[in-house]
């Protein structure tokens, strides 16, 4: 079908490369290539400049992308009208989440999703709340669920859909592991574990420490909160990091929590959208299902 090549082609453009294009749409990188091959040939010019790092549009292939991208959005319009004929919600959905949201709470929402609107093709994204937004306002994403701050205009963001509390934790070895609460002071010349900078989980720790005025020792950078989690378990240092993230290992007993006298982190996880952005049903499905989403 055409608009499946379309689909292919606009995915090469925005990812600019055949490879990691070919990865999204899980096609062999021939395959992808042969896509893009049949459109120059039906159109009987060159679409795209091809490189070994990156593809660079023609004056002709920018043309087609955006016809492309319209094509896509009124099949996509079609599909979701004729469904809602038979009361069936149908489409694609791309969902980005950062780290926290994406690792650990947003599976289950999706999961949930799928069992009743199992016709919804569905993708997700997981990056740092940043590099969520940047897509978001690239239409690159249809909604983004971040934990972070934002500072776009264009973008709205909406009603918080579920509370989180950031925590410190140490490794069970650590001087802090037997104190419940400490007193700020104590904080002092510690090693830290954070994750890098455009995450919301680093802007929280940045923001707890400079309102405390800590002295660090040394810190380690992870892109991940797994990896921080993970490499404090190893005894590299300390971390701020979301409750949902560290449950089950304070329940095991392989970290420990502890509360900081007269400090307590709270923040809320939210959805992000496009203002100018048109609304899908389901998209309109999905929002609904986060925002009564109960965590276990």
């Amino acid at each position: 079908m055409i608009v499946d090549t379309m689909k292919v082609y606009v995915t090469v453009v925005e990812q600019r490369n055949f490879s990691r294009a070919a990865e999204l749409l899980h096609l062999s990188q021939p395959g992808v290539s042969q896509h893009i091959r049949n459109l120059e040939q039906e159109f009987g010019v060159q679409l795209i400049h091809r490189s070994p790092k990156h593809v660079k549009l023609t004056e002709a292939g920018e043309i087609l992308y955006k016809h492309a991208k319209e094509m896509i959005a009124r099949y996509e319009a079609a599909r979701e009208d004729i469904g809602l004929l038979r009361d069936e919600v149908t489409g694609s959905l791309r969902i980005g989440a950062s780290f926290t949201i994406g690792e650990y709470i947003l599976p289950r929402i999706v999961a949930s999703f799928a069992r009743q609107y199992p016709s919804v093709d569905v993708q997700v994204t997981v990056a740092n709340t940043e590099q969520i937004a940047q897509s978001v306002r690239a239409n690159e994403l249809d909604i983004g669920l971040v934990e972070g701050k934002i500072e776009y205009t264009d973008l709205q963001l909406g009603t918080p859909f579920m509370e989180d509390e950031m925590v410190l934790v140490v490794p069970p070895n650590h001087s802090f592991a037997s104190m419940p609460t400490i007193e700020p002071r104590m904080l002092h010349d510690e090693v830290w574990v954070l994750r890098e900078q455009g995450s919301g989980t680093r802007a929280y720790s940045d923001q707890f420490m400079s309102d405390l005025k800590l002295h660090i020792k040394r810190s380690y950078v992870f892109n991940s909160s797994q990896s921080v989690k993970e490499a404090v378990m190893a005894g590299l240092g300390i971390a701020m990091l979301s409750y949902w993230v560290i449950r089950k290992e304070q329940e095991h007993g392989d970290l420990r929590l502890v509360h900081v006298k007269g400090k307590s982190v709270k923040r809320a996880f939210h959805i992000l959208q496009d203002n100018n952005a048109s609304s899908t049903m389901a998209m309109t499905m999905f929002i609904d299902q986060v925002r009564h989403f109960q965590m276990r």
